[in-house]
């Protein structure tokens, strides 16, 4: 699979290096699907963190409505908006649990992403010994080290997900604006997914030729 972001630099890089065969062939479709995968988690995560957003300002208002109730002497009378609103929610609800859904089936994308490059390390071992490839394929990069960048974002990325997976259980169920506030900062500015991973991911693009030097 090529990268298919639009990024001009990428689809370049695709040209200049379409003749790669074997291993260096499987390495470089590896890191355009890490490419893909990512720009499909990013745009993910700014859909779902709209869906948060609304779910929070459903459930404060919710609560702040319950708390109207118990203040009033005497009550006023039951709102017919009242199940409307929990209904929206339920449905905002519904709607982040889809993208989180979604997050998940690219978390397993990119597990079969690592398992591909430790086949081809284990394959490499077979071929030239336990010391594997002498030589680079591309730059400067051995086998192990595609691994170990595949394992470095598969982990963060996988944090992330278990995060958001916490933040989708309990959002719907917080009652204080600051605890709301904190999740939803949590799910747009993604803690496990640092600065350091995009400039692994850019690295592996420079490596593999989607980038150009």
């Amino acid at each position: 699979m090529e990268a298919q972001s639009g990024d001009s630099t990428v689809a370049s890089g695709n040209r200049k290096c379409s003749a790669v065969t074997g291993s260096a062939r499987k390495i470089k479709d590896n890191a355009a699907d890490w490419h893909n995968l990512i720009i499909r988690w990013e745009k993910l995560n700014d859909e779902g963190f709209s869906v948060a957003s609304r779910v929070v300002n459903h459930r404060l208002n919710h609560v702040q409505g319950e708390q109207q109730m118990l203040v009033d002497d005497p009550p006023p009378p039951r709102m017919d908006g009242a199940p409307a609103q929990r209904r929206q929610l339920e449905a905002e609800c519904s709607k982040l649990l889809e993208v989180v859904d979604k997050m998940a089936a690219i978390i397993s994308k990119m597990e079969r992403l690592l398992a591909s490059q430790k086949g081809l390390l284990d394959l490499e071992e077979f071929q030239f010994g336990p010391e594997g490839r002498k030589v680079p394929l591309f730059h400067s990069w051995m086998t192990p080290q595609f691994v170990e960048v595949s394992h470095q974002l598969f982990d963060a990325y996988s944090q992330e997900l278990r995060l958001k997976q916490t933040i989708l259980q309990e959002l719907a169920h917080t009652v204080t604006s600051d605890l709301c506030m904190v999740y939803l900062s949590c799910w747009l500015y993604q803690p496990y997914i640092h600065h350091q991973m995009r400039l692994t991911l850019e690295a592996l693009l420079l490596e593999t030729g989607h980038r150009l030097l």
